[in-house]
């Protein structure tokens, strides 16, 4: 059944229907869609514009289609142009011409539009819920590694002693914006666009706030034509999950590199890895190649509705068709995405000795050399090239620093004593750095304490 038939003297070509229909794809909104319908049939009775026997009837007539769909009893037939219309004809069938109803006082630019926040709202709920345990498993595997010692690094090059627990805090404050951003772009799409009608509202006496009200929304929409053309709220979920994918992209790197051989900082778990074909000693970090690989995927959907939004004249186009399959695809991607690296983090052996022992290599303590000297009156610019000096000495002797004698730290500046060693030991480095984000266990337990209330909202 199409919705549009009375106008034309011709069937649709058949090329020409596969190529306007979404069925297919959009058939994954139909909960949606009876939701919407469901409340606008509420609305309409009390408006009296159909009669509360009528409503009744359509509603129990919506409440089988989607038992049965839910069931597999009732199969999505694709001679049906899309969702709208399947849901509609189905319910004709069942209910007869009460049915024919349903659709008064509504468009399907207002329709899909509706459906589409309905998802997209469930959605961003079910992709928060996901992202929140694996906040949880990066803040508890912060507290097990608060005092386990690695290499900071700047240029992937060597820079400072850092934790672990530092290092996956970074993460932590990566992934809590993600979560934020989400929370926002819910609460501003959160505005009801049923009602709208095609561009111009209807003649109908309808109450648009109690549609809302229904649904969940805080309000109707304002503008009937920007309400059936807008895709502000699916460009910016999938600008946000585009940004989540580039943080689990990012970490999915340095797992690849702690993975390696010449690293040996990790292990990861049999099950989240696999091997070659050909050389039986290989264990291959794919599932982080792959959240790496997909992460161009989640972006290409987004250059795709900016592409597809970037010139279109007001109101409903048929190019806004586009935004489903990509959207449906992108969100799907992320949500495999955080399941899988959430589970494969969670079973990661870290290599803490590893770690610690390349914390102490590559001169991570030449900044706390030349911090040192500071407190010993010398500014920090001459300090900084005594140190540089002292690395380049080092390095010809192939030794760290810590290996100097007395004696050798003398030749460099006179004002060096015992106390250099303590001062610049893994342990000192990192402690004493007690500002808000720094490494030092004092520092790390207060954030670990705010993450677990971060987590508790």
């Amino acid at each position: 059944m199409k919705l549009w038939g009375g106008r034309f003297t011709k069937e649709t070509n058949e090329l020409v229907h596969s190529f306007n229909a979404s069925l297919s794809f959009d058939q994954i909104l139909y909960k949606h869609d009876i939701q919407g319908s469901i409340a606008h049939v509420t609305m309409l009775a009390k408006q009296q514009i159909i009669k509360d026997d009528e409503k009744d009837i359509i509603i129990k007539g919506l409440e089988s289609i989607k038992l049965d769909i839910d069931n597999g009893k009732l199969l999505f037939d694709l001679s049906h142009e899309d969702i709208h219309s399947f849901i509609e004809s189905n319910l004709i069938k069942r209910v007869g011409n009460v049915g024919k109803k349903l659709h008064t006082g509504r468009s399907r630019n207002d329709q899909v539009a509706l459906d589409m926040k309905l998802y997209i709202r469930d959605e961003i709920s079910n992709i928060s819920n996901i992202l929140y345990n694996l906040l949880k498993v990066i803040n508890e595997m912060m507290e097990m590694h608060i005092n386990t010692t690695m290499p900071g690094f700047t240029h992937l090059q060597k820079a400072q002693p850092t934790t672990l627990a530092h290092h996956l805090g970074a993460y932590f404050e990566m992934f809590k914006r993600d979560s934020i951003r989400l929370d926002n772009i819910k609460n501003l799409m959160n505005l009801c666009p049923l009602g709208s009608g095609a561009l111009a509202g209807t003649t109908y006496p309808l109450d648009r706030d109690l549609t809302a009200e229904l649904l969940g929304f805080d309000g109707p929409t304002l503008n009937s034509m920007d309400s059936v053309s807008d895709r502000d709220y699916l460009i910016e979920l999938l600008s946000g999950i585009s940004t989540i994918m580039m943080h689990l992209s990012r970490f999915c790197e340095e797992i690849i590199i702690w993975n390696s051989d010449e690293y040996k900082f990790i292990e990861l778990d049999d099950s989240y890895s696999t091997g070659s074909s050909i050389m039986p000693q290989k264990k291959n970090p794919d599932i982080a190649e792959l959240i790496r690989g997909k992460t161009g995927r989640v972006y290409g959907s987004l250059m795709a509705l900016l592409t597809t939004m970037k010139s279109l004249p007001l109101a409903y186009n048929k190019d806004m068709q586009e935004d489903k399959e990509l959207t449906f695809d992108a969100i799907d991607t992320v949500k495999l995405s955080l399941i899988l690296f959430t589970d494969m983090i969670k079973t990661t052996k870290f290599n803490t000795d590893v770690l610690k022992k390349s914390a102490a290599s590559g001169f991570t303590n030449a900044t706390d050399v030349a911090d040192y000297l500071v407190v010993k009156g010398i500014p920090f610019r001459d300090a900084h090239g005594i140190v540089g000096s002292l690395v380049l000495y080092c390095i010809d002797k192939n030794i760290h620093l810590d290996d100097l004698s007395l004696e050798e730290f003398k030749d460099f500046s006179d004002v060096i004593e015992d106390d250099i060693y303590l001062a610049i030991s893994l342990d000192t480095c990192v402690n004493k750095r007690k500002t808000i984000g720094a490494p030092s266990h004092e520092a790390m337990t207060n954030i670990i304490k705010s993450n677990k209330t971060f987590l508790i909202k």
